[in-house]
């Protein structure tokens, strides 16, 4: 198993439960493994009763027959949604994480899906699990402690609206609950695979990659370096829960996980590469200067506006400011030891970091109407993208 890389994190779980929804096949099963391994019971959800069954029979030849149960559900079913949550209550109490990785995948143009596909999809991608948390809140709340864990997708990808819509407005029902939860010991965060080669990740890019004009291999191709295993992304789903406290209200992916937690490593290519940290260096130093003056510079606005900027950099970058300032720090600190591993697995805030200030850069073309601030003003913000597009570029290219 590729979480047996650390043995440490061996019963890291002991006697915790799991709510895992979508956990018969693909992610969702190597999910279960991991979580199974880390001594956790796990009550693994699905439609699909033949899957279930294959899935028990796995997990409990490889570990114990007390280690997971296995629950039949069509989550699109409201009324079965209210069983299953009374069963659970009574045989388990409440969960100590409910993890909402079913999903199901809709695809083709907006206006050539039919209604009952969108419904169907709303009622699996987003409400399922708005229910299950609206059911499950109270109980964690009275023992002030639980995990819930939601799982995104990308968003905006064309002939995907159907299943995107839903998965994306997950990222911000959890954006809302961290914010209501904020002063409680319930963490919520979201969580991405990344584009992994699951049977129905394969369907969805197949049909997909038609309305594009292009062959699927074509598109993972174009894709080669965002692609994950199976087993590792389900690997960086069931460990994320260790670092709930870190990630509470936070959007990550499952590499950044495996990142977090030291399970994946650089390649060998990049090990064989004797980098040119005095190129590079200055240009990250500049990025969190201006990073940590920009910050201060927010919050020493009035309420309002501090809010709004907040909320919109929030929206946009998918963590707080706050957040991302103590990410920041931990670049800064990591700067001491130019290690090419400290500097890349943080390639993905800089990315983030880039769209927000080129979101920044589209809205001053508006509002501002003094062309000598424009010109300014355009300026600075085209020299910060500048800089992080550098940065992001020398480590893509190892």
């Amino acid at each position: 198993m590729f979480i047996a890389k650390d043995l440490s994190f061996k019963n890291k779980l002991q006697d915790k439960v799991v709510l895992l929804t979508g956990g018969g096949g693909g992610i969702g099963l190597e999910t279960a493994k991991s979580l199974v391994y880390m001594g956790a019971k796990v009550i693994i959800l699905d439609v699909d009763k033949q899957k279930l069954i294959d899935a028990e029979n796995l997990l409990t030849s490889r570990f114990s027959s007390n280690c997971v149960e296995l629950y039949e559900i069509d989550l699109s079913d409201e009324k079965q949604i209210y069983t299953l949550v009374s069963y659970v209550i009574a045989n388990y109490g409440c969960p100590d994480v409910v993890f909402h990785n079913a999903t199901m995948i809709a695809i083709g143009a907006v206006e050539a899906i039919p209604i009952a596909i969108w419904e169907k999809s709303y009622a699996v991608n987003f409400k399922a699990p708005l229910l299950l948390s609206q059911l499950l809140l109270p109980l964690m709340k009275q023992n002030n402690k639980g995990t819930i864990v939601f799982v995104s997708s990308s968003g905006d990808a064309p002939f995907m609206g159907a299943y995107e819509v839903f998965k994306t407005t997950q990222v911000e029902l959890c954006n809302t609950l961290a914010g209501e939860l904020e002063n409680t010991n319930i963490k919520v965060y979201t969580i991405g695979p990344g584009l992994v080669k699951t049977e129905t990740a394969i369907k969805g890019i197949e049909a997909v990659s038609s309305y594009m004009g292009i062959t699927m291999e074509e598109f993972f191709q174009m894709n080669e370096n965002h692609i994950l295993g199976v087993e590792e992304a389900g690997t960086g789903f069931a460990l994320s829960i260790l670092g709930a406290d870190r990630y509470n209200g936070q959007e990550i992916g499952s590499i950044q996980v495996l990142m977090d937690f030291g399970l994946l490593t650089t390649s060998d290519k990049r090990n064989s590469i004797e980098i040119d940290y005095d190129e590079i260096i200055p240009v990250v130093q500049k990025i969190i200067k201006n990073f940590k003056e920009q910050y201060s510079g927010w919050k020493a606005r009035n309420i309002f506006e501090r809010q709004w900027v907040l909320r919109d950099f929030k929206k946009t970058v998918g963590h707080s400011a706050d957040q991302f300032l103590e990410k920041i720090k931990q670049i800064e600190a990591n700067m001491v030891n130019y290690q090419a591993l400290d500097f890349s697995m943080y390639t993905s805030y800089f990315e983030k970091l880039k769209v927000y200030y080129e979101r920044q850069y589209i809205l001053l073309q508006s509002y501002e109407k003094n062309p000598h601030k424009l010109k300014e003003y355009s300026e600075v913000l085209q020299q910060y993208i500048d800089d992080l597009k550098t940065v992001i570029d020398f480590f893509h290219d190892f």
